[in-house]
């Protein structure tokens, strides 16, 4: 079914909605900045441990797979002592190297079927797919095991193209159980209305690396309790 055959969404439709207590609660999904040396493994250690965390995703851009396989190997120790998962982004081959429990693809990253003849069964693959029903319904047919709507709100992460309505949220929820993922610069003042939404993971990295890691953990779970 193409976007334009699909029924319009606005904020009336979330206004409406009403999340399904069988669904789990909303988590953290933390993304990780492009430059993770010095004492980064110590700050994702902390954050981790300042409260509970589904999954991390380690994102590294222009450096080769040598360099990238080194940088991952303490990150990678530190999400497996604390049983979170560890996604690869965009780079199939390099989650395969690497035995990660999952990737992440962007639109020209791969097909979820690609990855998982690759990586097995048991991995998590989550595609982006934007502001589009569309492309998320594609994903779920490909066999993602999640998909990620966003930017919600403007970010300085990376360069925002869309900027869909957290109602996407709400009708993905309401049809469909592959859980949905929210991204795109949230932060503890504005991820109450995505958990209200629908949002099965947040998905956060400036709001957590830019300060005291921690205590933006915390600051979310707060979020997310009184969102529950």
């Amino acid at each position: 079914m193409d976007e334009e055959d699909l029924p319009p969404l606005g904020p009336e439709f979330a206004a409406q909605f009403k999340r399904d207590d069988k669904r789990p609660p909303c988590q953290l999904y933390l993304i990780s900045p492009l430059a993770m040396g010095g004492d980064f493994p110590d700050r994702l250690a902390r954050a981790l441990d300042a409260g509970p965390v589904a999954a991390f995703q380690f994102r590294v851009k222009d450096v080769d797979q040598h360099e990238a396989a080194r940088l991952a190997e303490p990150l990678q120790r530190i999400c497996a002592d604390r049983e979170v998962a560890f996604i690869v982004n965009d780079s199939i081959s390099l989650a395969k190297r690497l035995g990660a429990d999952g990737v992440h693809l962007g639109q020209g990253d791969g097909d979820p079927r690609e990855a998982r003849a690759v990586l097995g069964p048991a991995a998590q693959i989550g595609v982006t797919c934007h502001d589009s029903r569309h492309l998320a319904m594609e994903a779920g047919e490909a066999g993602a095991d999640y998909v990620a709507f966003g930017a919600f709100f403007p970010t300085a992460t990376k360069e925002t193209h869309h900027l869909p309505d957290p109602a996407i949220l709400s009708w993905w929820t309401t049809v469909f159980e592959i859980p949905c993922v929210a991204i795109g610069g949230i932060t503890p003042a504005n991820a109450a209305e995505l958990v209200a939404a629908g949002a099965d993971f947040l998905a956060i990295s400036g709001s957590i690396w830019s300060d005291d890691e921690a205590e933006a953990v915390r600051r979310f779970h707060g979020v997310l309790a009184r969102s529950g």
